[in-house]
């Protein structure tokens, strides 16, 4: 790349203040997905094995967008800076909960007595976790950028779709039994 003094660097909208400045998807070289492909398989492997202290093993990649994996919950975390996109879980009510109990050290009588809310925010601080594993591994191979916070959504049989034009890699995961998918959408120039 040459020398810094190169680079056009200009605000973004995720600055913390006036003076903060953020490189855009302009600045960089163009991404390989091979990258994001393991920066996120990496990310994934070590939130489930340090926060959920359970094995993991990706059982396929490129999975189909529309096959049925019998998702209830999907967790989003925004990416923007050098890339732009979203690291998007997906995972079942019993994942979530037996991920909630591992984590926060309760039974899953307890996690039902304390409500909907404790699960929603054991998972999204997975994906926060895991969004952030996968944000530091761009960091360190020089593509820069910010995390939103995660948002999540719950129904019966969910899917995502992604906007034309985007990049897209979706795993799935074993992790003690239970499906786990990471749907990673980005654009890059």
């Amino acid at each position: 790349m040459g020398p810094a003094s190169a680079i056009r660097w200009t605000p973004h909208p995720f600055a913390q203040s006036s003076a903060e400045i953020i490189p855009t998807m302009s600045d960089f070289k163009p991404i390989d997905v091979a990258i994001i492909e393991d920066s996120i398989e990496m990310a994934v492997r070590n939130v489930c094995e340090r926060m959920i202290r359970s094995g993991v093993t990706l059982k396929q990649r490129q999975v189909d967008p529309n096959q049925d994996f019998g998702l209830h919950m999907l967790s989003s975390v925004g990416f923007v800076g050098s890339i732009n996109g979203n690291v998007i879980l997906g995972l079942s009510d019993d994942f979530a909960v037996f991920a909630t109990g591992k984590i926060l050290g309760m039974s899953a009588g307890e996690i039902e007595m304390s409500g909907p809310e404790v699960v929603k925010d054991a998972v999204g601080e997975i994906t926060n976790m895991t969004a952030g594993g996968f944000k530091n591994r761009l960091c360190d191979l020089g593509y820069p950028c910010r995390l939103s916070l995660p948002s999540i959504i719950r129904g019966n049989k969910l899917r995502v779709s992604a906007p034309h034009g985007t990049n897209r890699s979706i795993f799935l995961f074993d992790c003690a039994g239970h499906h786990l998918l990471a749907d990673i959408q980005f654009k890059a120039e």
